[in-house]
């Protein structure tokens, strides 16, 4: 999908290759991925070095020469994705993990509702849907965060992001995210560590929310 800015970092893309990627994130990057070519490019490309290095042995560096030709053929031979009228604002790996139904959602107050996807030892996933121009509590992180944007976008002291912007968030970032004005903001979002909320109503509420 043309348009999109924020992509998967290379490490993550590698762990998610190498299988040692927990299932929350994992399943952040398959559907970044299938609406990302730049993003399935690298990956073909992180495939086929570890295919390499179990053959031979050798040292491969992933480079963007080999990035070029690997999306070069994913033009050729990789289907696109089902449209996005045919599947609404869910890719095929959300789909997959919502077993074919509608999201359940669940209230987070006023403009924000919530359906969560997984919560265990490896972490959280969720849908979020936000409503336009309301703003998500100030927090910070206690670890990894990962939002892929499916529908409208936000703002944040970082930028901008759109459907199929991903943003990484960990330990270092603050921010209080803004759902743009228009469509309805849903996102996927995984977490490994509780968010860290800067007023106290939110934490009071954080038990309940499991968020």
């Amino acid at each position: 999908m043309s348009g999109i800015r924020h992509h998967i970092p290379e490490a993550l893309l590698a762990s998610y290759v190498a299988g040692s990627l927990p299932k929350p994130f994992a399943l952040v990057v398959a559907a970044h991925v299938s609406l990302c070519e730049t993003c399935r490019a690298s990956l073909a490309a992180h495939e086929a070095v570890g295919g390499a290095l179990l053959a031979d042995f050798e040292p491969i560096e992933v480079g963007d020469a080999l990035r070029d030709r690997v999306l070069a053929q994913l033009d050729d031979e990789v289907a696109p994705e089902p449209s996005y009228a045919a599947q609404g604002p869910f890719p095929a790996p959300v789909v997959e993990a919502l077993a074919g139904k509608a999201p359940k959602w669940r209230s987070l107050g006023p403009g924000a509702k919530q359906c969560i996807l997984s919560d265990d030892d490896q972490g959280s996933l969720r849908l979020l849907q936000i409503n336009p121009g309301m703003a998500m509590p100030d927090h910070g992180h206690g670890g990894l965060e990962m939002t892929l944007v499916l529908q409208g976008a936000f703002c944040d002291e970082t930028g901008r992001f759109g459907r199929g912007d991903c943003e990484v968030a960990d330990d270092d970032l603050e921010h209080t995210p803004i759902a743009e004005a228009g469509e309805v903001c849903i996102c996927l979002a995984a977490a490994d560590a509780p968010l860290k909320f800067n007023s106290l109503v939110p934490r009071l509420l954080q038990p309940f929310f499991r968020i």
